[in-house]
């Protein structure tokens, strides 16, 4: 009895360890570092203008988004910033297959699937600022970083959080609430200061875009909640409560410069905003890579200044 109960286990554990052996490896957790290239990778592009697609060298398609993000004029260690972090979110958006998805490519022209890309302002000072960053990647943990920049911070950065309402993966690189007088200083009179005026109509159907209801005509906006950094993380529009980004985005951008508001009231049945900074202030201020440069910072110091516990590495030779 015994010994047939020993040869019903032991006949029980053979199979429970052919039915382990059966089932399939995990895939291990790959990093960037794994993935490190012999040579210059070549890229699908898709023009969402003329719906052709075309192979390009990677560096060819960074010289391009580089001279279409940053005034291609500006100081070489400005765009060779610049041209690690194009390089770094061209390679996280490859990664994570998205305009495959779309178009079959590994990019677009389109500001919304991709970068900005204009090849046509690509200058001596772009060159040598993609040549002089040839392949270099910021990870964080062996993978690649949100690549974030802004035009301006308005001397003081944010969080993925706070300035673009991004809350689906942790962001812990990022140094947020920090002091950057340099991105404030010697900019544009329109960045430094700024004034919206935004038609009611228009603030009435960016409200009900976003929370779905109709707020009516508009006949007052306050603050309703500010960010760490200062920045307006809620808006009220008459009794209806909005996030600031979202607000931003679907009122207009390029006249409400950014959420770093430092007057809000409405005038002749429109909303008036004023404010500081241009963009969400997440990640590297480009007016303030360009005054580090002009300082002779190095790019990879730029980028460190903005980033922290990050990695600048070189994928290719």
């Amino acid at each position: 009895m015994r010994k047939c109960c020993l040869s019903v286990l032991a006949l029980v554990l053979v199979m429970a360890f052919l039915a382990l052996g059966c089932q399939p490896a995990k895939k291990p957790d790959v990093t960037n570092r794994e993935r490190k290239y012999d040579s210059e990778p070549t890229i699908s592009l898709y023009d969402n203008e003329t719906g052709q697609k075309k192979q390009m060298k990677l560096e060819e398609y960074i010289a391009g988004v580089v001279a279409a993000e940053m005034e291609p004029s500006w100081p070489v260690n400005a765009l060779a910033a610049q041209a690690i972090l194009a390089r770094t979110f061209t390679m996280e958006n490859i990664e994570s297959g998205r305009v495959k998805k779309l178009h079959g490519t590994d990019v677009s022209t389109s500001v919304e699937e991709s970068q900005a890309y204009d090849p046509s302002r690509i200058t001596e000072n772009v060159r040598q600022a993609v040549q002089k960053t040839r392949g270099e990647v910021i990870t964080y943990n062996g993978r690649y970083i949100k690549a974030w920049f802004s035009a301006s911070n308005g001397g003081k950065t944010a969080s993925a959080a706070e300035g673009l309402a991004y809350f689906k993966t942790p962001t812990p690189y990022i140094k947020a609430n920090m002091n950057d007088p340099a991105s404030i200083q010697n900019t544009l009179p329109e960045i430094r200061q700024w004034t919206a005026t935004i038609p009611g109509a228009r603030v009435r159907e960016a409200v009900k875009s976003i929370s779905g209801k109709d707020p009516g005509p508009l006949t007052s906006a306050a603050i309703a909640k500010k960010g760490p950094s200062g920045r307006t993380v809620q808006l009220k529009i008459n009794n209806t409560v909005v996030g600031g980004p979202a607000f931003r985005l679907a009122a207009g951008s390029t006249e409400i410069r950014s959420m770093f508001l430092t007057g809000v009231s409405v005038q002749g049945g429109n909303l008036v905003l004023t404010g500081k900074g241009y963009g969400h202030g997440v990640g590297m201020s480009q007016w303030g890579a360009k005054n580090m440069a002009e300082k002779g910072i190095s790019p990879e110091d730029i980028i460190r200044f903005y980033f922290k516990d990050i990695r600048i590495e070189k994928l290719y030779p």
